[in-house]
């Protein structure tokens, strides 16, 4: 069984009544909305058309949001609806961003996530959906796609159909008949100043100089639903304090087991370091979600989904805090003469190194299953996490060293992994964000930055600021003044915060719906 819609276009007036309908059913907040009306014209005066499409989650059958939600808040049930349990739901908007479709939003009085739930409750008592029911010239088709002998499937065999972004592989269970293309593809009808009856969504108002459009119909969008960025400030300075974190512990490690340094800087500051990083990455995520009470249903197995990344993420945060915790108790000991434990140090030192790499890369599959935000999804990201450590880790660890002196070439040593670290971010954020791309989300997300609205502080910050710090780095790599090791190790922090904001706001910025 897979239950399903069929909205035939050539017969919706656009009358909202689907729209009310469902706002009525599921007292749905003003100004959101779970299922919504679409408004595309097209031409000039006085030759214009208007083209509509119902717009809603797609039930799919390969729901990515669903595998992205660390808890059980979003299941498939066995009738292929994808429904929600608001009382699971911790407010992380991973599910925001999985989905391809701007289906889900944050309840503004529940602060859990909400979604179509293809009224659930209405079809185990054997009704229809509220939409179906009011819908006045019966243009919304639902039913069992999976029956041949279904009207929905008999609709849908005879007809030619479309789906919203079918190249995202979700395998959508909401399907279009005469639907314009220029409504179903988000990229193709940018907003012109305003709305019909009301103001347009600011972001789709910042971003619509940056879509490709279609010049030949001057396709624009005159009505259509807010979908604000669900990350913001947050996630990306969690980004910039985990790679301190990771790169710290990384880097302890391999001085540990390839040098013979065993001062304070290694043996009780980088592990401290870490500790620190991680505690405020954990404080910004709890801090981010809409529900932070509910963090400790990641700790519940009986509420935890295995499959989301989020969930596998805490896990990674945990080994690394515990690796690091217990280097940072074995050297405070040994600096503090309670004992020798200095064997204990050089046999975490070789769980730190994997430890630290997931930590830090871990990101790269959350992100992967982000499913919404294409420039996210990098082959390359999980190295580029890794260098972004290794640059920032350097950078801290210098920044301490240039005070409590430590070993012997030990400044030299971080100085050039901080370059290793610059140059390699260069090389893969040339990967990342230049040639071309697998899809035009992608793409217009990455000309944002490289061309559009980011380009002064992707430059100016990521770019330009990187080269300055690897290259005042370099005299103290061939054992010049260790001073310059402060300066460059505080222009890594500001060059990798900036890079990170870019990164995270231009990859939400290309619409979905």
């Amino acid at each position: 069984m897979r239950y399903g819609f069929a909205i035939d276009q050539r017969t919706c007036i656009g009358c909202h009544a689907c729209t009310v309908a469902c706002k009525t059913e599921h007292d749905v907040p003003v100004g959101q909305f779970r299922t919504w009306v679409k408004y595309v014209d097209k031409g000039e005066f006085p030759t214009t058309t208007r083209e509509m499409a119902v717009m809603r989650c797609n039930h799919c059958t390969d729901a990515p949001c669903v595998k992205g939600c660390p808890t059980t808040a979003l299941f498939i049930r066995d009738d292929g609806i994808v429904d929600f349990d608001s009382s699971q739901c911790i407010g992380c908007k991973m599910c925001m961003q999985a989905c391809p479709y701007d289906a889900i939003y944050i309840d503004e009085n529940t602060h859990t996530a909400a979604k179509c739930n293809f009224c659930a409750h209405r079809i185990d008592q054997g009704l229809e959906p509220a939409c179906v029911q009011v819908c006045p010239t019966e243009s919304i088709w639902m039913g069992d796609i999976d029956d041949p002998t279904s009207g929905i499937s008999k609709f849908l065999s005879i007809e030619p159909v479309n789906v919203r972004t079918p190249e995202q592989g979700t395998r959508p269970n909401v399907y279009y008949v005469g639907a314009d293309q220029s409504t179903l593809d988000p990229l193709a009808a940018p907003v012109q100043d305003t709305y019909l009856w009301a103001d347009a969504d600011p972001l789709r108002l910042e971003t619509a100089a940056e879509l490709p459009g279609d010049p030949m119909s001057g396709a624009r969008t005159t009505l259509n639903t807010a979908h604000p960025r669900p990350w913001g400030w947050k996630v990306w300075t969690y980004l910039w304090t985990k790679s301190i974190a990771a790169g710290t512990l990384l880097l302890g490690a391999l001085i540990i087991l390839l040098t013979t340094d065993r001062s304070s800087l290694i043996t009780v500051v980088a592990p401290l370091l870490t500790e620190v990083f991680l505690l405020v990455t954990a404080v910004l995520l709890v801090w981010d979600l809409k529900q932070p009470k509910r963090f400790l249903f990641l700790l519940d197995p009986r509420k935890v989904n295995r499959r989301s990344w989020l969930a596998i993420g805490g896990i990674f945060l945990t080994i690394g805090a515990g690796i690091g915790g217990l280097w940072f108790l074995a050297g405070a000991a040994d600096l503090l003469d309670l004992g020798s434990f200095g064997g204990v140090i050089d046999v975490l030192a070789w769980p730190a190194i994997p430890a630290a790499m997931m930590v830090a890369g871990y990101t790269a599959f959350l992100f992967g299953q982000a499913e919404g935000r294409d420039l996210w999804q990098s082959p390359v990201l999980f190295w580029h996490l890794q260098a972004q450590a290794v640059m920032v880790g350097a950078g801290a660890l210098l920044i301490i060293g240039t005070i409590l002196a430590p070993g012997e070439g030990t400044m030299e040593w971080l100085a050039w992994a901080l370059i290793a670290g610059v140059v390699a971010h260069l090389l893969i954020t040339a990967v990342e964000f230049g040639g071309n791309h697998p899809t035009r989300n992608a793409g217009v997300a990455a000309h944002a930055i490289t061309h559009g609205r980011y380009r002064g502080m992707f430059w100016g910050g990521s770019v330009v600021l990187s080269i300055l710090g690897g290259l005042i780095a370099l005299p103290v790599a061939l054992g010049g003044p260790v001073i310059l090791a402060v300066l460059a190790g505080l222009i890594v922090q500001v060059a990798l915060v900036m890079h990170e904001r870019v990164y995270v706001m231009a990859a939400q910025d290309p619409p979905l719906s």
